[in-house]
């Protein structure tokens, strides 16, 4: 390696793919890097070597992977990566020999240790070359809180738990102490991540901690009571349906957190939901639905769908399309079925031949794109809440999202920049939603 001169800080590229817990990791080694002296620079040419995190879920994932390592050594050359393909055996060692190092998902000790290794650290750090909440790659209004990491579920066309292990919920004082900090910061929203939020505190059997002297059991429900104390918005991700998740309906009625639930349902056909060890009664889910909205009326609850499942015949399609009719969910994602390498599913029988994934995958959008749209023009000519994420002076238009949408995933809300506009990304407002389309909303400024 090419010697820097003595009084020359050493520079880091960073390259963050996958998941929201992902760039968590890529956020906890930033700020370790940070803390140690290192600059964080954007371009290749600039960095004395690369870190690249990447994602191993499926094989579309696996492929932008492998390119990106392969783009970061062609175009810098010192490359060290870590995430969940690292945890996928010699693949990463296979396609790039040259890589520096290879370390599995949540390894931000194991990834400095390498850095240490070929970019020696110059001095030791002083507390305040990293600001209280660390170092983010969100913009700086909202940031993604994890609060554990792994799962105890063996889905079977999942390989979460062979990549990140069994669950492991963070101490519930740390959570919150981040958030304290995140809040302070200037932080306006927190997504709640983790493999399964529901399971919080499950491995430890919902341990009390102590925060700020008071008593806070590490579970769910007592988390989102507490995560409400900060006055900014909490939106909870990847929530599996325990029956205590009928505990939090009552705190997004009550507006301590956004009426907002993310909960990944994959099917509706109990033949197939047994063949992915998922929970096996779509009616059971209807109830449970009906019920929060009875509850809280202004809940939206999303949710990600799996179409072409081995051993899926029309007649199991024809129930999630059904089902889909009924729950009339407020957001919706589908994705064809794909193998994964170690994925239990590949086992099964009954493969669906790739033209029948796209062709349901298409009819599934198709009609929850008329759900959607019918959904969302009932809100023409009401007040909403929106956090602002974009000031575009160019087109003068302001972009921003309701609490019923998160970041990247969910619609957006266009509204005209006033003559002399003084709102600012990050800024919570009021709006009145004057137009529609199948994911999107337009609005006037009140």
């Amino acid at each position: 390696m090419t010697s820097t001169p003595a009084n020359k800080t050493h520079r880091v590229g960073f390259v963050s793919l996958g998941c929201p817990k992902a760039t968590v990791d890529s956020e906890h080694i930033l700020t370790q890097l940070r803390a140690e002296g290192y600059d964080i620079v954007s371009s290749y040419e600039g960095a004395d070597l690369v870190v690249v995190n990447t994602c191993g879920f499926i094989d579309a994932a696996v492929e932008e992977s492998l390119d990106a390592i392969g783009e970061a050594l062609d175009e810098n050359g010192k490359v060290i990566v870590t995430g969940c393909l690292g945890a996928k055996g010699d693949i990463v060692k296979q396609t790039h020999p040259n890589v520096l190092a290879v370390t599995g998902p949540h390894a931000t000790d194991e990834v400095m240790q390498a850095i240490h290794q070929h970019l020696p650290a110059k001095h030791d750090p002083f507390i305040d070359l990293v600001p209280p909440q660390g170092i983010r790659l969100t913009p700086r209004h909202y940031a993604y809180l994890k609060i554990s990491e792994g799962c105890n579920h063996r889905c079977t066309f999942c390989i979460i738990p062979s990549l990140r292990g069994d669950l492991v919920s963070r101490p519930v004082n740390d959570v919150l102490l981040e958030a304290e900090r995140l809040a302070a910061s200037g932080v306006k929203e927190l997504l709640v991540v983790s493999q399964d939020t529901s399971a919080y505190g499950v491995d430890v059997k919902y341990r009390t901690e102590f925060y700020n002297g008071m008593p806070v059991k590490t579970r769910m429900t007592e988390l989102c009571e507490a995560l409400s104390q900060f006055g900014i918005w909490v939106r909870l991700h990847y929530v599996y349906p325990y029956p205590h998740v009928n505990e939090i309906i009552p705190l997004m009625a009550e507006g301590k957190i956004l009426p907002y639930l993310d909960i990944p349902f994959q099917h509706a056909s109990p033949k197939i939901l047994k063949a992915m060890k998922r929970p096996a009664s779509s009616e059971n889910t209807m109830k449970r639905i009906k019920q929060w909205r009875e509850i809280c009326p202004d809940i939206t609850i999303r949710s990600t769908f799996i179409a072409g499942f081995p051993g899926e015949t029309e007649e199991d399609f024809q129930q999630l399309l059904d089902f889909l009719d009924e729950a009339q969910l407020d957001r919706v994602g589908c994705f064809a079925y794909s193998d994964v390498d170690g994925a239990k599913a590949n086992e099964l029988d009954g493969a669906v031949p790739e033209e029948v994934k796209q062709e349901r995958v298409a009819r599934f959008m198709e009609k929850q794109a008329g759900i959607s749209a019918n959904k969302l023009k009932r809100n023409i000519g009401k007040i909403r809440d929106v956090i602002i994420d974009v000031i575009d002076d160019e087109e003068k238009m302001i972009v921003a999202r309701t609490s019923s949408d998160a970041p990247d995933i969910d619609g957006l809300v266009y509204i005209e920049m006033p003559e002399n506009n003084h709102y600012k990304v990050g800024d919570i407002t009021q709006v009145t939603i004057t137009d529609t389309d199948e994911y999107d909303m337009w609005a006037e400024l009140q």
